[in-house]
């Protein structure tokens, strides 16, 4: 069985080191959602999400070294907006990436398959540093990412736990919730994540 995920992921660097990477789907098995994966500078993972069978499947599919439980609001506009009861980020997309236009050409047909993910892998690797399209995840799951639109992203702040985690940098080192990360250079990407069951 393969489940799908529509929507957008950010991927948010701060100055404190503190990486941040927000999933925000619109359609999924579970529904609209939105979850948060942090790595803070020590390496320590966490993810919040919003219910307990959203952080079961999003923990069996990543590695975490902890998991809450908390309202995850999201607000769209010219500035995005992420709150939970530890984390609030706020971040704002410019233009597009070069690669966007290319990406608009691929047939949406073609674009879900597992086989062109896998075409595309190398390729995403050289043009976006941390990116991969296709792998392994966890349960012995194979995820992979159709992705239509990518922006770079021109500000965000974030607190967590009420500190200031400083201004927006690159996504480095690069995050280790799964087979892949988020883009170095910080960026929202409309895509449709893909996980096929063992």
């Amino acid at each position: 069985m393969t489940s799908s995920f529509e929507g957008h992921i950010a991927g948010i660097g701060t100055a404190s080191g503190t990486r941040i990477v927000v999933g925000m789907w619109d359609v999924s098995p579970f529904g609209s959602f939105a979850d948060t994966m942090i790595e803070q500078p020590s390496g320590h993972r966490i993810l919040i999400a919003p219910r307990q069978d959203v952080a079961d499947f999003v923990a069996s599919t990543y590695s975490f070294d902890e998991v809450r439980i908390e309202p995850v609001s999201v607000e769209r506009g010219d500035e995005w907006s992420v709150h939970t009861r530890s984390l609030q980020v706020r971040f704002t997309p410019g233009k597009a990436l070069r690669v966007s236009p290319v990406l608009g050409l691929v047939p949406g047909w073609l674009r879900r398959t597992p086989v062109w993910a896998r075409i595309c892998n190398p390729f995403a690797s050289r043009l976006m540093p941390g990116v991969q399209t296709y792998g392994s995840a966890g349960g012995g799951r194979t995820e992979w990412y159709a992705a239509r639109h990518v922006r770079h992203l021109t500000f965000a702040r974030a607190t967590w736990e009420g500190a200031e985690l400083g201004e927006l940098a690159p996504v480095t080192p690069a995050v280790r919730f799964g087979f892949a990360s988020s883009p170095a250079q910080p960026t929202l990407t409309s895509l449709t994540s893909y996980v096929r069951e063992a």
